[in-house]
């Protein structure tokens, strides 16, 4: 908590979507901000994890705005609402997090006079990993507005990779861009264990149940490979999200369910007691990612990972080194490289090893806090 002497420094809001997606991924910012002598306010749509973020120090202010909604009336009124808390709240800094607050939260900041914002693109979505035309032009649109719309010159942008800033028009090293390792990771609560002494090869993927995740694909590999009689199997941990408009269907998790070597078990709550009892963790998404916080929990785990060549995965993992690179939808490579795994054991346990140790040199808890902390105080000393 900040001393006495800092307190005066003022307050930040973080403006999030959902109280679950602040608690699971950015508790660690709210030390940054109290490190900073800071006192942090998180805005956001109330569920049922008030009493964690107030635990690790931030006052919850409910803004239920649903994010699957495309009323511009709605959102208006959610713009107008945000920007008399923030005067009321006599806020210093706004801290925007992922595209839909970047929006809600740098327009509300502009009406209520706050000029030092943050802004968080924690990768693209599905606007990003859906490659159509449909999205093409709407994405477009959306980079250009945050870019050069809604920013001003106290204006900095924190990115989770280094291919996302390229999108909107910055250079990574640019003095108004930050990138950062993911969300970080707490290095002595997710531990290594051993792999677990089975002859038959246990992959899981730990994500939301999204059609841009690759889930299918990562089925269809599989198959693939029990139908040439490698004993593999697959377990799906996750929920489908109602208010993201690509979420995979109760219906088709059920029905991969009933295949041979194939589970999906819904959420975890404790995702360390998955990869005690699995050798690898894959994550074969479509693109739109950050840093994808499901790898770097895997590889503090000491496991091995098996992703796509998209931005936020190819950041962490090193063809070869923390695991394997697969080009996005190819069933086939992907199949080969499990095949290649479950007769290589010693692949996986080395592989996982420098996971482990690509965590310890950048992508901790604390260099997140290090990193924020510096920029929060940077942006003070310029108000």
């Amino acid at each position: 908590m900040p001393t006495d002497a800092t307190a005066s420094r003022g307050q930040i809001a973080f403006i999030v979507s959902e109280d679950w997606f602040f608690a699971s991924h950015f508790l660690p910012l709210l030390r940054a901000a109290q490190d900073a002598g800071l006192r942090p306010i998180v805005i956001t749509r109330e569920h049922d994890h008030r009493g964690i973020i107030e635990k690790a120090g931030g006052r919850l202010i409910a803004l239920n705005v649903e994010r699957r909604s495309l009323n511009p009336l709605a959102f208006l009124f959610a713009v107008l609402r945000l920007a008399t808390i923030l005067r009321s709240e006599k806020i210093d800094l706004v801290h925007c997090i992922a595209l839909r607050s970047i929006l809600l939260g740098a327009l509300a900041a502009t009406l209520a006079g706050v000029r030092p914002r943050f802004l968080a693109v924690t990768g693209g979505g599905f606007l990003s990993a859906d490659k159509s035309a449909l999205t093409r032009v709407p994405a477009h649109i959306l980079r250009f507005f945050i870019s050069k719309v809604i920013t001003n010159s106290q204006t900095h942008f924190v990115f989770e990779n280094v291919t996302d800033p390229l999108d909107y028009g910055l250079q990574p090293t640019a003095s108004n861009v930050t990138i950062l390792g993911g969300a970080g990771v707490d290095p002595e609560y997710f531990v290594p264990s051993p792999l677990p002494q089975s002859s038959d090869l246990r992959i899981a993927m730990v994500s939301r149940m999204l059609w841009s995740k690759g889930a299918d694909t990562l089925v269809k590999a599989v198959e693939l490979v029990r139908a040439s009689g490698c004993d593999v199997r697959l377990s799906l941990y996750g929920a489908p999200d109602p208010s993201n408009p690509r979420a995979i269907s109760m219906e088709t998790l059920k029905e991969w369910s009933r295949r041979d070597g194939i589970e999906w078990n819904g959420p975890i709550k404790d995702v360390r007691q998955v990869w005690k009892m699995h050798h690898v963790a894959c994550l074969p998404s479509r693109g739109g990612e950050g840093l994808p916080r499901t790898i770097l929990e895997a590889a503090a785990c000491g496991r091995c990972l098996l992703v796509t060549d998209v931005p936020g995965c190819r950041d962490f993992v090193r063809n070869g080194r923390e695991g394997w690179l697969v080009p996005v939808g190819d069933v086939e490579r992907l199949a080969e490289l499990i095949r290649t795994l479950f007769n290589d054991r010693e692949q996986i346990r080395s592989a996982g090893r420098r996971a482990r140790e690509r965590v310890l040199a950048g992508f901790t808890e604390d260099h997140i806090v290090r990193t924020v902390k510096a920029m929060y105080e940077a942006a003070l000393l310029s108000k």
